[in-house]
């Protein structure tokens, strides 16, 4: 079995958080293949305040490895047209929007490659750390989103394989009396909760390709027992796969919470990123609205404020420039309004984020966000804007 490697911060507590419950943050992984689009940010920045917040009250793993995700077809299928129509082209200078035109135009082809095809893809993914060099651009530039944006780096650019090989994840399915495995009559893998209720859900084709659910088993079975707490952040579209990764990876001792949030309609539709709806929507098109370079505080706090408390979590608000910039105009206020930072003090922030609670180990990022926004709310504490939302 392959080392895990995870990310986690300790709380911010003091000594009794040794024995603090453990918290797994899994947001769904975007596909290195296009540009980042407002609907990616908006996930983005509400894993990194619930992560942010929640590590100030107990033990946070998050968990964001988009190597697990590479075996989908939707990343080796795209690794394929490219070197089979682009041939050996240096991608090193290449921008999110040159290499996501060639997403577009993967994802526009009629047919699909074979299994025999994919099958090297498949086999170097999982010998080692290859990347394809149109994916490894495409990370390296999100890593510098991620900088300019003061979102925690989860470890874009490491190699962080699945705990557990395809093989292992369906014995482990299989153990449990969960998977139903038609692959020796030549058929596909199915995960199998048709005993309470739910529709059978192929994970692994008849030719051997995994899909992204069953990447996510491969992650997430071995990690989920280890902790007290699951949390998924998730497109809403995605919600019946992780209806069925609510209930295999719920026990006596995991509670798994799902929050799924809306994407973020442009001029009032909603498409997806295949279709190449990102143009002046990109991440550097929004920044270039303040100013170059690194974003400041209030950018920085303006567009948790715009993405969390003003879009919420649901998917009415079509994106808009002018209420993104009140958004930095209020938050430029309220860090004026914050008193100047006293010493650390860790039980201050920890009190104020408990609030936010409720029934659950996590600290939801909407309810905090909303309440930095609130009337009654006459004082900011400082570490708490840079300790959450900076």
């Amino acid at each position: 079995m392959t080392e895990l490697i995870d990310t986690a911060v300790a709380p911010l507590r003091g000594p009794e958080t040794a024995s603090a419950p453990r918290v797994l943050l899994a947001p769904v992984t975007v596909t290195p293949s296009k540009p980042l689009t407002p609907s990616h940010l908006k996930g983005l920045f509400w894993a990194d305040v619930l992560y942010r917040a929640s590590a100030g009250l107990t033990e946070v793993t998050y968990r964001y490895s988009p190597t697990t995700y590479f075996p989908t077809e939707q990343v080796v299928g795209f690794w394929e047209f490219l070197d089979r129509t682009e041939g050996d082209t240096d991608y090193s200078g290449a921008t999110e929007a040159d290499i996501g035109e060639l997403y577009v135009r993967h994802r526009a082809q009629a047919g699909r490659p074979g299994a025999d095809a994919l099958r090297p893809y498949l086999e170097a993914v999982e010998a080692g750390d290859w990347v394809h060099p149109a994916s490894r651009q495409i990370l390296r530039l999100w890593s510098g989103h991620y900088a300019r944006l003061g979102l925690y780096d989860p470890g874009l650019l490491e190699h962080r394989p699945p705990g557990l090989a395809l093989e292992e994840m369906i014995e482990r399915l299989a153990a449990r009396g969960v998977v139903l495995d038609q692959r020796r009559w030549g058929g596909p893998v199915y995960l199998d909760l048709s005993a309470d209720g739910m529709p059978l859900r192929r994970i692994v084709t008849a030719d051997g390709r995994p899909n992204y659910l069953a990447c996510a088993l491969r992650e997430l079975l071995p990690l989920a027992e280890a902790h007290d707490e699951v949390v998924f952040l998730y497109d809403r579209d995605l919600d019946p796969d992780y209806r069925l990764l609510e209930r295999v990876l719920s026990g006596p001792r995991t509670a798994v919470h799902r929050i799924p949030i809306g994407r973020v309609p442009i001029d009032g539709r909603i498409t997806s990123a295949r279709h190449g709806d990102w143009h002046n929507h990109t991440v550097d098109a929004l920044l270039d609205r303040f100013g170059p370079g690194r974003a400041d505080p209030a950018t920085r706090l303006g567009l948790r404020l715009y993405f969390l408390a003003v879009l919420g979590p649901g998917d009415q608000e079509s994106f808009r420039a002018d209420l993104l910039a009140k958004s930095r105009t209020r938050a430029t206020r309220l860090l004026e309004r914050a008193a100047p930072e006293p010493p650390a003090d860790p039980a201050a922030v920890a009190r104020d984020l408990a609030r936010h609670r409720r029934s659950h180990l996590y600290v939801d990022p909407y309810r905090l966000t909303s309440s930095l926004l609130a009337r009654s709310r006459h004082t900011i504490d400082r570490s708490l804007l840079t300790s959450v939302f900076l």
